[in-house]
């Protein structure tokens, strides 16, 4: 779960890494109570999950509590990059001396934890890494050990970080790093990390990501669900324990197993470029043991999105039998009744296969269509996807060797 900014500098706030007050505002009417409670020059922040604010518009200096009303007023419902603005930060404006950059983070291709860290902040990380990379320190950090302040002087070192700071930043990737690991994170990351005038170091703006996967550890972490924000079909999906991701496709995606639901995205797109730029429209992994009624979860969730015009069923059988798939499909297809109105197309291998496909064609549901071969699959699902709803659903059953 990524973080806005003001919930980052919260958590910050909570592990005593340096941050300025500030408050969210929803209106411009609250932006502007705000700013006149701070009494002096502030920042108007855009709070969405993506970057380029500045760029975009959405951080605006104030330098009265009239000027922030009218700023928040021009920022509130700006879309930045797909990303309505619904709430700003208003927070005191910083003089800047210079600008750094940390982080930690989850490196998932050595398998271990990263820092990153730069004496040159403010632009975005990517930049500098791309054209500039000797400009960024990459250091190991062992999960083990951690990051102590020894281990955050070999940071700060190889950041090339000034001496007259090098201090306060050991004690900030310390308290950086107790926040990584203590609220379950796998990215926490401050651009820019600033001097001010006055010689103190201060988080200026943060993200973070949080793992999903260790929120039964901190319940609390359910506080920081943007449920307005969350997409509608995904907190479904959530909330029926459904690993399920919205894409902007036509082609709903099932499969069982991370690995081939990858693969099923990506035959889906090659196929889609046949039949005028198909592409899919989810992704949902129902699991190595799925049973009938996660695989009628999944499926009633995937019809219910209406960018969905075929459906792709794609199922290898091993632990997740064949006929437990198919008996969920028959189920799913059950409970939505009338409302089903979308081809299915399902391509069945593996365990219990032979009954799988048995109850398939037994319950010969008119908009089931079952296809032998994954390739195959994934055109007539990328073809159905092309064609009038209504037109597809008179597809009947048909059998795959």
């Amino acid at each position: 779960m990524d973080l806005y900014e003001y919930q980052a500098k919260d958590l910050f706030a909570a592990h005593g890494v340096p941050v300025l007050p500030g408050s969210v505002a929803h209106t411009p009417g609250e932006a502007r109570a705000i700013a006149a409670r701070l009494d002096q020059t502030v920042v108007v922040k855009a709070q969405v999950k993506t970057g380029g604010r500045g760029k975009a518009g959405g951080v605006k200096l104030a330098k009265t509590a009239e000027d922030a009303e009218a700023k928040a007023g021009a920022i509130l419902g700006l879309d930045i990059k797909g990303h309505v603005t619904r709430k700003v930060l208003v927070t005191p404006a910083s003089d800047i001396d210079e600008e750094y950059y940390v982080s930690f983070l989850l490196d998932r291709a050595n398998r271990t934890f990263l820092a990153m860290a730069s004496a040159e902040g403010g632009m975005e990380i990517e930049q500098l890494a791309v054209e500039r990379p000797e400009a960024l320190a990459k250091i190991p950090v062992d999960a083990i050990a951690g990051v102590d302040a020894a281990k955050a002087r070999e940071i700060v070192a190889a950041g090339t970080f000034p001496a007259q700071v090098a201090d306060q930043v050991v004690d900030v990737l310390v308290k950086l790093w107790r926040t990584f690991v203590e609220e379950a994170a796998t990215l926490v990351e401050v651009n820019p990390l600033v001097r001010d005038p006055q010689g103190r170091v201060i988080a200026l703006d943060g993200k973070v990501t949080l793992d999903d996967n260790a929120s039964f550890r901190h319940p609390g972490h359910a506080e920081l669900v943007d449920s307005e924000a969350e997409d509608p079909l995904e907190a479904k999906a959530k909330a029926k324990d459904l690993n399920y991701v919205k894409l902007d496709g036509q082609v709903g995606i099932i499969g069982n197993g991370a690995g081939l639901v990858m693969s099923t995205l990506d035959v889906v797109a090659y196929a889609g470029e046949r039949w005028g730029g198909v592409k899919p429209a989810n992704f949902l992994d129902i699991g190595g043991g799925a049973s009938a009624e996660v695989m009628a979860n999944g499926l009633e969730i995937i019809l219910s999105d209406p960018d969905v015009r075929s459906v792709f069923v794609n199922v290898f059988g091993g632990i997740t039998a064949c006929d437990e798939v198919a008996k969920g499909i028959v189920r799913a297809l059950e409970i939505l009744g009338d409302e089903a109105r979308k081809p299915l197309v399902v391509r069945l291998d593996g365990n219990n296969v032979d009954e799988g496909r048995r109850i398939l064609a037994e319950a010969n549901h008119q908009l089931v269509n079952v296809v032998d071969t994954m390739d195959n699959a994934a055109d007539k699902a990328a073809e159905l996807a092309t064609t009038d709803l209504l037109a597809g659903s008179s597809n009947s059953t048909t059998s795959g060797a």
